[in-house]
């Protein structure tokens, strides 16, 4: 056997048993990236009376959007306003 033939076989042996090593090895365990995960919930604020009237308001006008939120906005200031 030649030196380049004995070169060729070790080479192939060394790729077939060292394929076989990582193999058996397992992937360490990393958590999944947050956009794959559910989203978590905020805390939610405990809704006042007044915020809840400026809601009815709202809904009984047909606001939606920025004109909602400007409503009632100035709604729970003028509520939270004493007489």
């Amino acid at each position: 056997m030649t030196m380049s033939s004995r070169v060729i076989a070790t080479i192939a042996a060394s790729l077939l048993l060292g394929g076989t090593a990582f193999a058996q090895m397992t992937a360490p365990a990393t958590p999944a990236p947050a956009s794959k995960m559910a989203p978590a919930k905020k805390a939610e604020k405990p809704r006042t009376a007044a915020s809840l009237e400026c809601s009815k308001e709202a809904d009984a006008k047909g606001l939606h959007g920025k004109e909602r939120k400007k409503f009632r906005s100035e709604c729970k200031a003028k509520a939270a306003k004493p007489n």
